[in-house]
């Protein structure tokens, strides 16, 4: 039975194939084979579990979840990439599956009977939009868990809350029915080439989506918040029919700004809004 360390090195292997790292494509590699481990194992045990990784690369991340045990379904766009992946693929048979294609395109829920963990070192040109994708599916979502590095601006606006200068759309997206957390800060030295940024990795488990609570509604809400966050309650949801009344239903003071109103304050306004439409 192969074993990771019984691979070759990484680095031999992007240098064998020439695989370096495209900007267009977003890509940074990560090589630090104890790194690549510990992010493996924030989703938990994922003996024989089955595994989507977007942007595999050269097969940093996916030779970590083979060696955790999963059975690891990978999204890879750039075709320099899939003879990296298909030697790995011989060194695990029947662990590794490689579609060549763009994420963006491809159904990833019809590729498995069950509910796969998501793992991946997401390029970053892509990675807010599949987050709001997949947070946006129907709930219970056709995920178990997303562990995914994101870029560490975006992963701190995920994990805010009320207060935080990071708090907003995607704060409360992420967590008005699931739960979102930082599960590790990276470092930009970790990868090959280093970004300019730090990076971070969020893990986010689903819960029971609130009763009676529209995901359009609530979108609606925070949108209008939001884009006028400088303003008043009072002013930046004026133009939500029903939203000022709504707040004084529920007691919140329209003079408080979107960034001082919790999750669950959102949830109650887009619960006693559309109960009023």
């Amino acid at each position: 039975m192969t074993r990771v360390h019984d691979l070759p090195p990484l680095r031999e292997v992007i240098a064998r194939h020439g695989l370096a790292a495209s900007k267009a494509l977003g890509q940074n590699f990560l090589l630090d084979a104890q790194l690549l481990a510990r992010i493996a194992r924030v989703p938990g045990d994922l003996t024989d579990a089955e595994v989507l990784e977007i942007g595999p690369g050269p097969g940093g991340l996916t030779r970590a979840l083979l060696g955790a045990g999963a059975r690891v379904t990978a999204i890879e766009r750039d075709h320099r990439c899939i003879p990296a992946l298909a030697e790995l693929g011989e060194a695990f048979p029947g662990r590794l599956r490689v579609i060549e294609g763009d994420a963006l395109e491809i159904d990833a829920p019809a590729l498995f009977e069950g509910k796969p963990h998501i793992a991946s070192n997401l390029p970053y040109n892509i990675g807010t939009a599949l987050l709001v994708r997949w947070l946006s599916a129907e709930w219970q979502p056709w995920w178990q868990s997303l562990t995914l590095m994101f870029q560490r601006e975006v992963a701190d606006r995920i994990v805010a809350g009320a207060g935080d200068g990071a708090y907003g759309r995607l704060a409360i997206l992420s967590q008005w029915r699931s739960s979102a957390r930082l599960a590790m800060p990276v470092h930009r030295s970790a990868f090959t080439p280093p970004p300019k940024v730090m990076s971070a990795v969020v893990h986010i488990v689903p819960g029971d989506a609130p009763e009676q609570v529209d995901l359009a509604v609530l979108e609606r809400l925070t949108a209008a918040a939001f884009g006028q966050r400088r303003k008043m309650l009072r002013q930046s949801l004026k133009p939500v029919p029903g939203a000022l009344a709504a707040l004084d239903a529920i007691g919140i003071d329209p003079a408080r700004r979107a960034e001082t109103v919790s999750v669950a304050e959102f949830v109650a306004l887009a619960r006693t809004v559309g109960a009023a439409r």
